[in-house]
């Protein structure tokens, strides 16, 4: 199976889903956009419409698609429109492209439950729409935090 999350900066929340028992492979990429084959630069000026994502493949048998969502709510703030800490543009909205009625229900419900759970003060911004087209990104982006040996991503603000 698979899904398709938008949480700012690919390369930490990538690595976050990783970490997850019946995650079977992750790609990082470009979707949600109106530009065919857009490259990082195209996506970074904010012109495409593409949000940064990881597509994840998994095992359904081996993690259900709710245990994701959890990752995804736990690795970014869904609560700031088009910015995750010092990233800031469309590129970098909170996002979740649905690949059939039951991830979009799912998806709903999840974000109902995250809305009404007090975690966060603020409203969530959360986009839930239909997977477009996926653009992968360029090979250097691919499982960027493993490649260089760290443990997460922690970019300063300044």
């Amino acid at each position: 199976m698979k899904a398709t999350f938008g949480a700012g900066c690919f390369w930490g929340v990538e690595a976050a889903f990783r970490q997850v028992k019946g995650v079977l492979a992750t790609q990082v990429g470009y979707c949600g956009g109106n530009t065919e084959n857009p490259t990082y630069e195209d996506v970074c000026t904010g012109k495409t419409g593409h949000a940064e994502v990881v597509e994840v493949q998994y095992d359904p048998d081996l993690t259900l698609y709710d245990a994701l969502l959890e990752v995804f709510w736990n690795n970014h703030d869904p609560t700031t429109l088009d910015r995750q800490g010092p990233d800031v543009g469309t590129q970098y909205r909170s996002a979740i492209f649905f690949h059939d009625e039951e991830q979009q229900a799912a998806a709903r419900a999840s974000l109902e439950k995250m809305d009404g759970s007090g975690q966060f003060t603020d409203a969530i911004v959360t986009q839930i729409e239909p997977a477009q087209e996926f653009y992968r990104a360029e090979e250097y982006h691919q499982q960027y935090l493993e490649k260089r040996g760290l443990a997460s991503c922690s970019i300063p603000s300044n």
